[in-house]
């Protein structure tokens, strides 16, 4: 037994620990395959402690350590990739991770039986080039051809070095090992290439995790005085799980960042990103001497629609309408969600009044029309008020609040607020009293 292994197991096991205790709160789904991927490779250092055990059960632990090793990297190559729910990524996965299995399990049990080893060799190269063309109308994508062209370098290189007496098998082993993880590298350098601090320690570690697998080897060969333990050929793994744990905590500060502006439920910015937006718009304004318009938007029974139907239904029609008001308008104006049921258009200019009485009505139409929401069909209305600067107000306090009370004007003309007491200005600027508001909209 080689228990030297047991401190790069404990700190692997320690690693991982840490890492599942930063993925918990990740919504990244990526972080569920990291992790996977360490266990596994702490599966790896558990069974290369019994590897040098004589007989069947020495040649089962190299294999599990071995294949848990092409597994873990083999998952991070998966989880690197943003297309990976398609079909053909999981085919062009699984094909990976079976070929890979296949060829150690060939080397470990049967390195005699070279048609086998052959036939393996060729299964690198051709399986994914295969794949890559069946698929090439659904998904002809970069990363795809940099595993096709990875992998049948690999073959032939197989097919040249596997059969070398004396250390094919060894030299065979490497490049295997070699090609998952520089094909790591590659995959994080595409998708992480914005410069992070993580994203640069993860790409830097799985490069040099490739390098050991062609180093190692030779400064054995040719530089047999110099001794270097064992240890110092795992430090990349442990720097590639440092970057990924980084990697983790950058992408949970840009979510938390992102939820600080945006509501949670439609992804429309909130009430704070909306009047930075608004506040923004109107500087443009005023430079330019142009017009911007502001959109009050109320939905019309939807406590009606919540009672009736559930909150469920409740999220799926605000769902649905930040939606169809965001495919209606420009890219470059802002829809926003400001409220429980009240949405906020915040059209930039060159716009005008007619501009922004067309885009209400539209909008309106919009949700005139029938819908259908978890097998329900449904149908509801709105109500809006329009405000324009400079005509209406000169800040975006006031302009929230003639369009406010234009909205509640609509509500009247339509009955909807027949019977009712009228209802508070907008609760955007909530220290506002009502009749300072009815002057500036006077």
């Amino acid at each position: 037994m080689d228990w030297s292994k047991l401190p790069d197991l404990a700190a692997v096991t320690l690693l991982a620990c840490a890492f599942a205790a930063v993925a918990r709160r990740s919504p990244a789904s990526t972080s569920t395959l990291w992790l996977t991927g360490w266990v596994l490779i702490a599966l790896h250092f558990a069974a290369i402690i019994f590897a040098p055990a004589v007989g069947e059960f020495g040649a089962i632990a190299t294999f599990i350590g071995l294949a848990s090793l092409t597994w873990a990297g083999t998952l991070f190559i998966w989880s690197s990739v943003r297309y990976r729910t398609e079909r053909s990524s999981r085919w062009m996965m699984s094909t990976l991770l079976g070929t890979n299995t296949l060829y150690i399990a060939l080397i470990v049990f049967s390195p005699e039986v070279s048609w086998a080893l052959t036939l393996a060799a060729a299964l690198f190269g051709a399986l994914p080039l295969a794949i890559t063309v069946l698929n090439l109308r659904t998904g002809n994508h970069p990363l795809r051809w940099v595993s096709v062209v990875l992998y049948s370098a690999l073959s032939i290189f197989l097919f040249i070095f596997q059969f070398r007496s004396g250390n094919g098998s060894e030299i065979a082993l490497n490049a295997v090992l070699f090609t998952v993880y520089f094909s790591c590298c590659i995959h994080f350098l595409y998708t992480y290439r914005g410069v992070t601090t993580g994203g640069l320690i993860t790409i830097a570690g799985f490069f040099a995790w490739a390098a050991v697998f062609v180093l190692a080897p030779e400064i054995y060969a040719f530089l047999p005085n110099i001794h270097l333990e064992s240890g110092v050929w795992n430090l990349p793994k442990y720097v590639v799980a440092v970057g990924m744990i980084l990697l983790v905590l950058e992408e949970q500060i840009e979510h938390n960042k992102y939820l600080a502006l945006h509501d949670e439920l439609t992804g429309l910015p909130n009430r704070r990103l909306f009047q930075d937006r608004l506040d923004n718009a109107l500087e443009r304004a005023r430079r330019a001497q142009s017009h911007t318009a502001l959109l009050l938007i109320d939905l019309d029974q939807f406590k009606q629609v919540n009672d009736v139907y559930g909150h469920h239904i409740g999220d799926l029609l605000l769902k649905h309408v930040g939606k169809v008001f965001s495919d209606r308008v420009r890219r470059s104006d802002t829809v926003a969600r400001t409220g429980g049921d009240e949405f906020s258009v915040v059209l930039h200019e060159p716009t005008s009044r007619e501009d922004a009485e067309r885009v209400g009505n539209s909008l309106i139409e919009l949700l005139n029309e029938s819908f259908e929401l978890d097998n329900r069909t449904m149908r509801i209305g709105a109500s809006f008020g329009i405000a324009v600067f400079p005509e209406d107000a000169n800040d975006a306090e006031g302009l929230c609040i003639a369009a406010d009370l234009r909205m509640y004007e609509f509500k009247h003309k339509t009955g909807l607020l027949a019977g009712k007491s009228r209802p508070p200005v907008s609760a955007l600027f909530p220290h506002v009293e009502m009749e300072s508001g009815s002057r500036q909209a006077g």
